[in-house]
């Protein structure tokens, strides 16, 4: 039985321009071991923002032929070069229920799962088995919409920390969802976790769900207390959402100085203490800042990507990460939404301003079924 449905997509085009727009696909019966999951809900992630409006003026927004068009910068067409003329299906993460299966999958069907695999808004959605996880008896498709992307990633930090050997962590824009569960994380496991958030009320949000460390990065005495909360947790490596600017190199700076406060003898090459600044987000669009001596020479900045980590610990270690997921879906790793929105609301002009700037605590739930 074939399966047709309307799914979401972006194109860049040779004429520097960007169109999103609903296009109708229909999948073939799922071979042995494969699915099709009715999409019931379908978070918007910062990641996937980058791929269905990438570089975009969003400015320049324009509805076009049934969907919307938008201007790509002279000095950001370099960097989509290679997806030009693609129409690419949008959407990580998701949840549904399995309306087919595969010979070697019929335990699945008509069970209610959560998605990873790309391509998840849309009302249909083949996979293979291997990338759908069953939902816990009683747990709604939101509740598994998120069960991926920001749960793996906030534990993947902590695992990042231990098998480099590091003790405590320093987190931007640590207010989001992902925030919210790395501190609930670091809690139940006892890591000391530094986070940094753009104002009072993220802070309280934090700090209501039990952080310790929390600073506001507008607050003028901001870098000294930075440097005081990593001297008290000893943090030496940190994960930065924002990206652009110096946050992460004042950051590095903070642990610098904070090392210094130990050192026993003066050294030009600056303190012994490694320290690392892992990129995971943009949230600032603009050039990374580095002060570079200001921290001396034990210093590393590099990007931090779901996949490759998850590739690089392992089947043992993904597979317990998995299975934390799971057990506590509707506790450490609940998500809250904003707001629920259909596939046709996703192109309503207003409403994509409004999902597009990535505010924190405005998280929107996107299903396809509606």
């Amino acid at each position: 039985m074939a399966y047709t449905g309307k799914e979401l997509r972006s194109t860049a085009t040779e004429d520097g321009r960007l169109r999103l727009a609903l296009e109708e696909v229909t999948l073939d019966a799922p071979g042995a071991d494969e699915v099709i999951v009715r999409v019931e809900a379908a978070p918007i992630n910062p990641s996937d923002l980058g791929l269905l409006l990438g570089p975009a003026d969003v400015a320049s927004m324009a509805q076009a032929d049934g969907g919307l068009s938008f201007d790509i910068p002279e000095s950001r067409r370099g960097g989509v070069r290679a997806r030009l003329g693609q129409s690419l299906p949008v959407g990580n993460e998701g949840a549904g229920t399995v309306v087919a299966a595969g010979e070697n999958a019929r335990a699945l069907e008509g069970k209610r799962v959560g998605m990873l695999g790309g391509g998840m808004y849309t009302q249909f959605r083949k996979l293979k088995t291997r990338d759908v996880v069953p939902l816990p008896e009683g747990a709604s498709a939101a509740d598994g919409a998120s069960m991926f992307v920001n749960p793996l990633t906030a534990l993947g930090f902590v695992e990042t920390m231990r098998m480099e050997g590091h003790k405590a962590i320093v987190h931007t824009a640590a207010a989001s969802n992902l925030g919210q569960m790395l501190q609930k994380i670091c809690l139940a496991d006892g890591v000391p976790l530094v986070n940094v958030v753009r104002s009072e009320e993220q802070a309280a949000i934090l700090r209501d769900i039990g952080a310790t460390h929390v600073l506001n990065s507008k607050d003028a005495d901001f870098r000294q207390r930075l440097t005081d909360a990593i001297a008290a947790t000893e943090a030496t490596i940190a994960f930065d959402a924002i990206g652009g600017g110096s946050l992460g190199s004042d950051i590095v700076q903070a642990m610098e100085q904070a090392a210094n406060r130990n050192m026993k003898e003066y050294s030009r090459y600056g303190s012994n203490s490694f320290k690392q600044l892992y990129i995971y987000g943009a949230l600032d669009l603009a050039p990374t800042t580095l002060n570079r001596l200001a921290f001396g020479f034990q210093w590393s900045v590099g990007g931090w990507l779901l996949t490759p980590f998850m590739q690089k610990a392992g089947g043992e270690v993904v597979g317990r990460m998995r299975q934390r997921v799971v057990d506590e879906l509707t506790t450490t790793f609940a998500s809250r939404y904003t707001r629920t929105i259909g596939l046709a609301e996703a192109l309503d002009p207003e409403v994509l301003r409004a999902y597009e700037r990535k505010a924190t605590g405005e998280k929107y739930l996107i299903d396809p079924s509606r």
